[in-house]
């Protein structure tokens, strides 16, 4: 039940982010899906790989470092997007 609702959680926030970013410009783009991976894939995608892990292990410390070591990593990988969202200037056409 609980991996359910993480499941759901995590496609619904997919969906609002792909709405979200939807027809924007890449520095929105960039800011929107950073800020998703950092709010909703990780913790939530660490988390639901990491049980399953455990489970099929049958051992939960592996599901534990697991976690340990997919969380920060995609928080890193979220971080960097919203970053280069953030100070990546807009490309502007001027015709003169």
């Amino acid at each position: 039940m609980a991996i359910g609702v993480a499941l759901t959680v995590l496609v619904v926030g997919l969906m609002f982010a792909s709405g979200l970013s939807q027809g924007k410009s890449p520095k929105r783009k960039y800011i929107v899906w950073g800020t998703t991976t950092i709010l909703i894939i990780a913790p939530f995608f660490s988390w639901v790989v990491s049980i399953l892990f455990a489970i099929s292990q049958e051992e939960g410390f592996a599901g534990v470092a697991l976690m340990m070591l997919l969380f920060p990593f995609f928080f890193i990988v979220g971080l960097v997007m919203l970053l280069i969202g953030i100070f990546k200037k807009e490309s502007v056409n001027k015709f003169v």
